[in-house]
């Protein structure tokens, strides 16, 4: 029997993170990221920059450890430390943190 080949990661065991983003009528979707770009840092950037319009999940795994978590609380509260210092920040981002409170 054939067997497809994965489409996760397998080499660098890093932290990779995706974020669930609500598109309201159409649903939810897992958003789509290179490999490259699905790390902690730029996760944290993207959010910062306003790419996402609005996340409700964000789930980290490393295949290479065999470990996943919802890492939505952490997220939030590392943006809420970033944003200590900051007076701009998007709404996207508000709401985000506003929904990882409860």
């Amino acid at each position: 029997m054939r067997h497809s080949q994965s489409m996760v990661p397998s080499e660098g065991g890093g932290d990779t993170y995706l974020v669930l983003e609500d598109l309201g009528r159409f649903g939810r979707v897992w958003r789509e990221t290179a490999e490259a770009d699905a790390n902690h840092e730029m996760l944290i950037r993207e959010l910062l920059d306003d790419q996402y319009s609005r996340p409700r999940r964000i789930v980290a795994f490393n295949t290479a450890e065999g470990w996943s978590r919802d890492v939505t609380v952490d997220i939030a509260d590392e943006l809420r430390r970033r944003f200590a210092e900051c007076d701009d920040v998007p709404v996207s981002v508000e709401e985000f943190l506003e929904l990882a409170r409860r």
